[in-house]
């Protein structure tokens, strides 16, 4: 503002002299006054704007009064086990199946870039009921959590911290788990859940007069909790599928549904360039021969052969999960 004053005093004819210049003694102060007025007139523009942005804030959009109006979200969280994070149409994969997902990470976000501090199941299923990484919730080992002193801490999280219960208690959610817990230990199901299934280890059991697959079993009780629950209550389910994690100890290791067996039937999975005794032996030295990947990976791909039909099974679980997670949404 100063620069413009000036810039248009010096064209003026006020209070110049017979030379067309303007007094000596009146250019500083008529300068300084009008500055100090231009300053100070800015300051109030600027504190009203301020005053007015301040205003808004306080005042929500329609949009944001629409959803506070709704109330409470309802949350569905989909959590598959020993997902690749190329198994995705939508992740690039040419081959495998997954158009309910693709649509999902279309409207979407995908989270390109999450890691984990401990790639181990139990380790993230801890992380994600208590919200803390291994340093501070210390679930070790599947089935014990730490040893301390020769005793075996199991899940040390205090059951009233969990995401189920503070979902249940504080939020006052519907709170529903159907699939694999997948801690071995015993969660308080008054504090953490008001519906709970946990299936575990298997792709195919006689339950009752039914031969069930695991996923199609995880896709019922999921229909069941969403057909049972209070209407009055915002609802939080986890579906916790089993698949895509291998029956260990089952030489199959991936045993799909019937019904997807047609499926990938002429197509060529590709090996990985590293998959290579080459490659191999370039890893560190504390990856041995009995190191527990290296052993998976002799039970599932150490033949070309073995690679085809242990993909191509994993893919067609893959693809059974994508179609169990339209059925839920819809």
């Amino acid at each position: 503002h100063q620069a413009s004053y000036f810039a248009n005093t010096s064209k003026s004819n006020r209070s110049k002299g017979n030379d067309g210049t303007m007094p000596d003694n009146l250019k500083p102060m008529r300068a300084a006054s009008t500055a100090s007025e231009l300053i100070k007139q800015d300051q109030r523009r600027r504190e009203m704007n301020k005053i007015n942005e301040e205003e808004k804030l306080d005042q929500p959009s329609v949009e944001i009064q629409a959803e506070e109006d709704r109330g409470p979200m309802n949350v569905v969280l989909f959590y598959a086990d020993d997902w690749r994070h190329d198994t995705l149409g939508a992740a690039g994969n040419p081959i495998v199946k997954t158009p309910v997902l693709d649509a999902l990470a279309k409207e979407g976000v995908r989270f390109t870039e999450n890691c984990v501090t401990t790639s181990i199941c139990w380790v993230s299923r801890a992380t994600l009921y208590s919200g803390q990484y291994l340093a501070r919730h210390h679930f070790e080992m599947l089935g014990k959590g730490r040893t301390v002193n020769g005793t075996e801490m199991k899940f040390e999280v205090p059951q009233n911290e969990t995401l189920y219960s503070l979902l249940k208690k504080k939020a006052n959610y519907h709170v529903g788990h159907a699939g694999k817990l997948g801690l071995w230990v015993e969660l308080d199901h008054e504090l953490n859940f008001d519906f709970f299934t946990d299936e575990d280890g298997w792709h195919w059991r006689i339950i009752g007069n039914k031969m069930w697959h695991v996923t199609e079993k995880n896709t019922a009780d999921a229909l069941r909790f969403l057909a049972t629950r209070p209407k009055e209550k915002p609802f939080f389910l986890n579906v916790a599928y089993f698949a895509t994690h291998a029956v260990d100890g089952d030489v199959r290791q991936y045993m799909p549904q019937n019904e997807s067996m047609s499926m990938y039937v002429n197509d060529t999975i590709p090996i990985p360039a590293t998959a290579t005794e080459e490659a191999w032996g370039k890893m560190p030295p504390f990856f041995g021969e009995y190191n527990e990947g290296r052993s998976r990976w002799r039970w599932r791909f150490d033949t070309p052969e073995k690679h085809q039909h242990m993909m191509k099974n994993y893919y067609r679980m893959a693809s059974e999960v994508d179609k169990s997670v339209g059925l839920v949404l819809n």
